[in-house]
């Protein structure tokens, strides 16, 4: 299904050819002074050069060096929708250079892309998120985004945002709450992640599953993943065509199975034939995960019960050419071959 894209055309008012000077012309001292002046057309010119000039990582560097963060903090909340677009897009792309993400992060742009949220402008919304979710992949980033108090408005806005800003949220969510999850579950994240892994496009639903696994790899996690019934949602996905919907949801039902509630909810919701489906197609990059979950179901009495019976499936998955695929397979078999 054919996804709408959000339109990063400038208003029709704008000619960014107009500007004063061309790429690699203009000092940047120059540039922040321009940034800082009280004339709008000056102010969007600058803006457009310096989007050139940042796509080079020397640049970056520079500009950090000679304070531009300031200026451009300052300019997202202009009422100028052009001048925020321009300079939530300078961020954006200044975020996908090490240098960038680490002099943002520093100078607290997290906390100042915040406001940005709620623009009307939906591409003002996109490259915030954009940020955000660049910035996430860093610890120290997503320690930031934590700190800022963005995670219940981020679970809030996946409720209401466009499709593509909502898989950048994913994104974000993902990476933060890896460190802790206690703001998400508060804002109730898992009721909303759970609605998401039926969304019609596979790209949310895999993101969604791989939040609730970073979400299952907490032990509050688990709990609330078996309270919302999320269990079965996350089995329906088995049979994704896409190899990281599989991926994702069988890690998710991987870390979720480890309490006995959870092991249980799966057994009730037939969870081993899809499970043992994967770990028979040795192109599945799901295989490990799956082998994994069904080792935590052979735990139970009527899960080593059943998997007996398929021992030769996971006998084949000795030969495998993973070696950490090799390692599980043995430990399954222990575990199904146990005699109490």
């Amino acid at each position: 299904m054919a996804q709408p894209r959000i339109s990063a055309y400038l208003p029709p008012d704008i000619d960014p050819t107009k500007a004063a000077l061309a790429f690699g012309r203009r000092a940047l001292p120059k540039l922040n002074e321009e940034l800082q002046s009280p004339e709008l057309l000056t102010q969007q010119r600058a803006l457009m050069a310096l989007c050139d000039l940042v796509h080079d990582p020397e640049k970056v560097y520079q500009a950090i060096a000679l304070g531009f963060l300031d200026s451009l903090k300052a300019l997202l909340v202009h009422e100028d929708q052009t001048v925020r677009q321009k300079t939530t897009e300078v961020l954006s792309v200044m975020a996908l250079h090490s240098i960038g993400r680490e002099g943002l992060i520093r100078r607290g742009v997290i906390s100042a892309l915040a406001g940005l949220l709620d623009d009307p402008v939906d591409i003002c919304r996109k490259n915030t998120h954009q940020v955000f979710d660049m910035l996430a992949r860093l610890p120290e980033g997503a320690g930031g985004v934590l700190q800022a108090g963005l995670i219940p408005p981020l679970v809030l806005k996946l409720e209401s945002e466009l499709d593509e800003i909502q898989e950048l949220i994913l994104g974000t969510l993902s990476n933060c709450l890896r460190v802790e999850v206690a703001a998400a579950l508060a804002a109730g994240a898992v009721p909303v992640l759970k609605e998401k892994l039926s969304h019609p496009y596979s790209a949310i639903r895999s993101k969604a599953a791989w939040v609730l696994l970073e979400i299952s790899s907490h032990a509050e996690g688990k709990i609330a993943v078996f309270e919302e019934g999320v269990i079965p949602e996350l089995l329906s996905l088995l049979e994704e065509p896409r190899p990281e919907v599989q991926v994702n949801s069988t890690g998710a039902l991987m870390f979720a199975l480890v309490t006995p509630q959870g092991r249980s909810s799966a057994m009730g919701a037939a969870a081993i034939p899809p499970l043992l489906t994967l770990v028979a197609e040795e192109t599945s990059k799901a295989r490990l995960n799956a082998i994994k979950a069904l080792t935590l179901l052979a735990e139970l009495p009527e899960g080593r019960q059943t998997l007996l019976e398929h021992r030769d499936t996971f006998e084949r998955c000795l030969d495998d050419p993973s070696e950490a695929v090799q390692r599980a397979a043995e430990i399954a078999i222990t575990v199904i071959d146990w005699k109490p």
